[in-house]
């Protein structure tokens, strides 16, 4: 079964359509400059409702082990996804154990589809095995994440999936319900992550778009069981 996370989540009318429809995870986005940001505060009044075995995901930029374990704590996360290299930085610098440099075991560190076509990029073992699972997601003006935007699919194909023997491999960027399947199919990934593809505006979900992304998955996953 194919791991599906919803991110961007600014509310718990959402969230709770999330878990209904099947997802996985749901993700929280803690940067100022996101259109679907939210508070460590408003995100744990959503967590405190939703069922333990739902994966709550916080996305953080650029931030340091300190802010991350601080939100973390707070809003009561249970994974922790690195984007920017100064969160990625600080967290593989950091010689403590990932619970406690960053209050969770679970991390998910972004690679830009982008670089995987030069060649791809170097993850130490020590990365790796403090690794949960590898996001590829696009990059839009400098900005991943709920761009609405794709990486190069065919140019990258190849490379994503010998990542994927290693490790855990998201797909996110410009999906959809529309063209998950083709994604599934082009990457073979463990999961999906999807925002603005199933949103009616930045922060604000399509409960319809929600489902009918969560059933494209579920109908592939049977067709490939």
């Amino acid at each position: 079964m194919t791991w599906i996370k919803i991110c961007g989540m600014t509310n718990l009318e959402d969230a709770l359509a999330a878990v209904d429809a099947g997802a996985d995870a749901v993700g929280f986005v803690f940067y100022e400059k996101s259109p679907r940001k939210i508070t460590a505060e408003a995100a744990s009044e959503v967590v405190r409702k939703l069922p333990e075995h739902v994966e709550k995901v916080g996305v953080f930029v650029d931030t340091g082990c300190d802010g991350i374990r601080d939100t973390v704590s707070r809003a009561r996360l249970t994974a922790v996804q690195l984007h920017g290299k100064a969160s990625a930085n600080s967290v593989w610098q950091d010689s403590r154990p990932t619970v406690e440099s960053v209050g969770v075991s679970k991390l998910i560190p972004m690679i830009p589809g982008s670089a995987l076509i030069d060649g791809g990029v170097f993850m130490s073992d020590k990365v790796r095995e403090r690794t949960f699972a590898v996001l590829i997601d696009a990059e839009l003006n400098g900005a991943s994440g709920g761009t609405g935007a794709t990486f190069d699919w065919k140019a990258t194909q190849g490379m994503v999936r010998s990542i994927g023997i290693g490790l855990p491999v998201i797909v996110a960027g410009g999906l959809t319900p529309f063209n998950v399947d083709e994604a599934i199919n082009l990457f073979q990934p463990w999961g999906v992550d999807v925002a603005s593809g199933v949103e009616v505006s930045p922060g604000k979900k399509d409960s319809d778009k929600v489902r009918a992304f969560v059933k494209a998955v579920r109908d592939l996953d049977r067709k490939m069981s």
